[in-house]
């Protein structure tokens, strides 16, 4: 019997269905490695805006005579 087979008959209804993280939890382990994926980018997204941010606040303010620094 091949390894297919053998898996099937195993399984029975949920051969082919994707594979869960935990048995009682409707999420699956795809949908997990996406939720990281996701949540890295934004992560990086908000450290490149505060980076942005500070650059503005510190250098381009003052440069362009919006405000200036507290002595």
């Amino acid at each position: 019997m091949g390894e297919a087979k053998r898996r099937q008959s195993k399984l029975g209804d949920s051969y082919g269905e994707p594979e869960r993280i935990l048995p009682w939890l409707p999420i699956t382990k795809q949908q997990s490695e996406a939720f990281v994926s996701w949540s890295s980018r934004g992560a990086w997204a908000g450290i490149v805006a505060m980076i942005i941010l500070w650059l503005t606040v510190r250098f381009l303010g003052p440069l362009f005579g919006w405000w200036t620094l507290a002595s």
